[in-house]
């Protein structure tokens, strides 16, 4: 498959930014990090004038054939039935999306069960599609195998799971979108996120490794000598790392990220799992960094190790780790408050 090309950050819409905030009716700098995501926004879209107005967030849902291993402290089904809770509007992201204004679609890359909903089409409008998000079946399996055993996919299936994100995007750019919110949903990713992240920056297992949904000091430890056990017996590589520990749904995000970066649109990473996911993307494309925002920093341990890879600053810590693309709805505002300070407020003139 063809990765597509990402472009470099347009410096004259910068540059233009730069001047603009420098003229504002304000200190220079005096709205610090603000300032500095106006900017980077405007390299990224191409214009000092961009506004994040057409917002969709994407929750991609797969299992993970590691929880044969008590990795989770819920049981694997539980990806389904939140997957039922996303379509029936009832879960955090649904509630975040509608006060964000935020379109949600919802896509099976790899969920161990079956739902009885048609593919909801798209072309529905904005209202609509944060009351009833679009549900989009794409199951490549039902989970993907046990990583200490075996590759976690084929080198097929981590294509098609990157295929997928990058037709989701394209589905969703026909219907105008300006930024990007990415998420996910599956019972033992943070296992699999956890394998990624150490195998991408060098850090031992022990060092990104967490709790998840709550593991006792026990069960912490088998998962840190799963993971362990997985990169001697892999020896993860670029490009392989997707298919030797990832997760269907990582990789969908990964290739949604990449589509987005393509397209001049900005992309806003949630927590451990999304932002595994980025540095599998950067694995692909190392430029597609630019186009990535930090949204929080998510209390699990490997999230820390992870945005330092990708040289990002998150715009919020509220210790949260829920998944879902929560905690990257949350940090619309923000953006939003960057590009209407840099074009709503008056111009400096002392003379």
């Amino acid at each position: 498959m063809n990765i597509p090309t990402i472009p470099a950050l347009d410096t004259t819409a910068m540059q233009h930014a730069q001047d603009w905030q420098n003229s504002r009716v304000k200190p220079q700098g005096a709205l610090g990090e603000l300032e500095n995501l106006s900017i980077r926004l405007a390299g990224m879209t191409g214009h000092s004038t961009w506004f994040p107005g057409r917002r969709a967030v994407l929750v991609f849902a797969g299992d993970h054939g590691i929880t044969a291993h008590p990795v989770s402290t819920v049981p694997q089904s539980i990806t389904a039935y939140m997957v039922n809770q996303f379509l029936a509007g009832k879960a955090a992201v649904n509630v975040l999306a509608r006060q964000m204004h935020t379109r949600v679609t919802v896509v099976d890359a790899g969920v161990n069960g079956d739902f009885k909903l048609r593919p909801t089409p798209l072309e529905n409008n904005h209202e609509q599609r944060m009351r009833q998000p679009a549900f989009v079946p794409r199951k490549i399996a039902r989970g993907t195998a046990d990583f200490s055993q075996s590759t976690a996919m084929t080198a097929e299936q981590a294509q098609q799971a990157l295929q997928i994100g990058m037709d989701v995007v394209t589905d969703e750019i026909r219907q105008g979108l300006d930024v990007l919110v990415v998420g996910e949903m599956g019972i033992g990713n943070t296992t699999s996120a956890s394998a990624i992240i150490a195998a991408i920056t060098g850090h031992a297992p022990s060092e990104v490794t967490g709790r998840g949904t709550g593991l006792d000091d026990e069960h912490l430890q088998q998962k840190v000598a799963l993971i362990e056990q997985a990169l001697k017996y892999h020896h993860p590589a670029n490009r392989d790392t997707l298919m030797k520990v990832g997760g269907f749904e990582i990789g969908a995000m990964a290739g949604a990220m990449l589509y987005a970066a393509s397209q001049h649109i900005p992309v806003i990473l949630d927590g451990l799992i999304c932002t595994a996911a980025a540095s599998i993307a950067h694995q692909y494309n190392p430029d597609v960094q630019h186009f990535l925002i930090a949204g929080h920093r998510s209390a699990e341990p490997g999230h820390d190790a992870a945005l330092d890879y990708l040289g990002l600053k998150p715009l919020l810590d509220l210790h949260m780790r829920l998944g879902e693309g929560t905690g990257a709805l949350l940090a619309l505002p923000i953006i939003e408050a960057a590009m209407r300070t840099l074009n709503e407020m008056g111009t400096l003139d002392v003379g």
